[in-house]
This record gives C-alpha cells, sequence and structure tokens, in this order.
C-alpha cells in the first residue's frame, strides 16, 4: 500500500505552483470579461466564397478602427464566418460598417458580399446583471455542497475540507485564464462560468467517492489510526478516479484540438478543471482531512 499522506507537503507545494501565480495574476491583472458581463455588441458575417481572399481579419479590424468601432475580438468561426465582438453600436453603425466592407470588393450591393448571421447587443446593465447571477450561483452552488457533505458524513471537516478543495481546482482555473487573459487577450463569458460550475461538482464527486471509502474503512476497523484508514481510501480509489477522468480528458482534449473557435475556451477550463478535480481530491482534500484530524487530536 503506497502511503499517499506521508507525502502530503509535497502534495501542498505542487498545488502551490499553480496557485501562487495564478492568485497573483487575479490580484493585479484580474480576468478580462466578455461583453457577456460587460456589455457591447456581437456581429456574426459570412464572407462569400468569391471575395474570401480579399476581405480577411484584417481588413475588418481596418475598416472597425476607421469607423470609430471598439473592436475587442474578431473570431473566425467556420469557413469564411467571422464573429467580432466590439463595444455596443447601434444597426446605423452596423449598416454603415457592412457598406464599407462591401465596397473594398468593388461591390455597392452587401448582400452579394456579405451575410449578416447575427447581430446582438447587450447593455451595460444587463452585463452587470449576469455577473451578480453567475456569483450568486457559484456561491450557491458551494452553500450546498457543504450543507450536503456535512449532512452525509455527519462531519463540518469533511463538508469543510471539500470545499477547500472545490475552491482549490476554481482557483487554479481563474488563475490561468487570468494568466491568459492578460498575455493573450483570452476572455471570460459565460460559457467559462458554466465551466466553473462544472469543476465544482466533478471535484466535489470525487472527494465524495474517497470520503466514503474512509467512512467504510472507520466502520470495519475502528481501532486502526485515522491516517492509515485515507491511505487506504486513496490507495483504493486513485485507480478508479484517474480511469473515469482520462476517458473525459480525452474527448474534451479532442474537442479542444478540433473543435470550433467559439468553444475552445469553454474546453479548456472543463479540462483544467477536470485534471485539478482528479488531483485534488486524492491529495488535497484527503491530506487536509488528516491535518484537521491531527489538530483536532493535538487539541
Amino acid at each position: 500500500m503506497v502511503e499517499f499522506m506521508k507525502y502530503r507537503v509535497f502534495y501542498y507545494l505542487f498545488s502551490c505552483i499553480f496557485l501562487i501565480p495564478g492568485i497573483l495574476a487575479l490580484v493585479f491583472w484580474g480576468v478580462k470579461p466578455a461583453i457577456d458581463f460587460t456589455g457591447g455588441t456581437l456581429l456574426e458575417i459570412e464572407i462569400n466564397s468569391q471575395y474570401q481572399n480579399q476581405i480577411n481579419k484584417e481588413l475588418l479590424t481596418q475598416i472597425a478602427q476607421n469607423d470609430n468601432i471598439d473592436v475587442s475580438s474578431i473570431q473566425e468561426t467556420g469557413k469564411n464566418t467571422y464573429l467580432l465582438k466590439t463595444k455596443a453600436i447601434d444597426q446605423t453603425q452596423n449598416t454603415l460598417y457592412q457598406q464599407k466592407i462591401a465596397s473594398v470588393s468593388g461591390i455597392a450591393t452587401v448582400s452579394a458580399v456579405l451575410t449578416e448571421k447575427r447581430f446582438e447587443t447587450l447593455g451595460p446593465t444587463m452585463g452587470i446583471e449576469t455577473l451578480k447571477k453567475a456569483l450568486i450561483a457559484i456561491t450557491l452552488a458551494a452553500l450546498v455542497i457543504l450543507l450536503f457533505v456535512w449532512r452525509q458524513f455527519k462531519n463540518k471537516e469533511y463538508g469543510i475540507s471539500a470545499i477547500i478543495a472545490m475552491f482549490h481546482d476554481s482557483f487554479i482555473t481563474l488563475g490561468i485564464f487570468a494568466i491568459l487573459g492578460h498575455f493573450y487577450g483570452i476572455e471570460i463569458d459565460t460559457l467559462f462560468m458554466t465551466a466553473i460550475l462544472t469543476t465544482l461538482s466533478f471535484s466535489v464527486h470525487d472527494t465524495i467517492v474517497v470520503y466514503d471509502r474512509i467512512r467504510e474503512s472507520l466502520k470495519k476497523y475502528p481501532k486502526i489510526d485515522f491516517e492509515t484508514i485515507v491511505n487506504k481510501a486513496c490507495n483504493e480509489t486513485l485507480g478508479r478516479s484517474v480511469n473515469n477522468s482520462m476517458t473525459i480528458i480525452f474527448m474534451l482534449l479532442v474537442l479542444f484540438l478540433i473543435g470550433g473557435e467559439t468553444t475552445k475556451w469553454f474546453v479548456l477550463a472543463l479540462l483544467i478543471g477536470t485534471v485539478s478535480g482528479t488531483y485534488s481530491s486524492t491529495f488535497v482534500a484527503a491530506p487536509i482531512l488528516v491535518e484537521w484530524q491531527k489538530l483536532t487530536k493535538r487539541k
């Protein structure tokens, strides 16, 4: 049997390698919110194939700048299809912008050059409301999980340890996206918040499996010390957790590599959360529980 808990200090140090840079990035840079939270306009256009060599991302950006349209990003969402994220613009500005794109080809008719697939404007008030709802959802999820684990295991130590491991995973994901946002302009949107909530549930799922095995072993072997029981539980559940996680990780890797641009960063957030959640259930939640038990015994 591998004595996992013997090396728990190294697990804490390994977690700090990811947590400390991420937390510093969150403090000094913060995450880069998408227009879902700040307000703005989404404009998706498809360029007709005969003009694809004349109209590209750089040209779309240049025309927007000439029209004083503040573009935060332009994504290529498909063949000859572009999604522009800008500060809020009205229909008049949108029409004028499309006319100038069409004029580059020498064709006056906009419909001959491009097709508007989507035009949506979200006001700043709606963006703030969306952010508030996302934060409330995360808070409620954490509270419900805490109460559920506490009730199931009849001990607040289990619930609090699970929540610490859960936030460990969330801060790693948020920290990595804060770094990506600062250096590469990657934004977080409502899909990212969905990934965070999914990460919370996945993290706790594996943690509960470990805790359940601890509870069973405590009933069978009441005279064995707690650290040995936790080692036994980790040895019995680690293989299962890794095997389950790998099936998810392989699928997410494929989606990240060959999936569409619009879901790329959502998939990356899920991928980071899945890896971190698998690690934290054995190497964060269980060691914290052991530390808590040792502290309680000393007192």
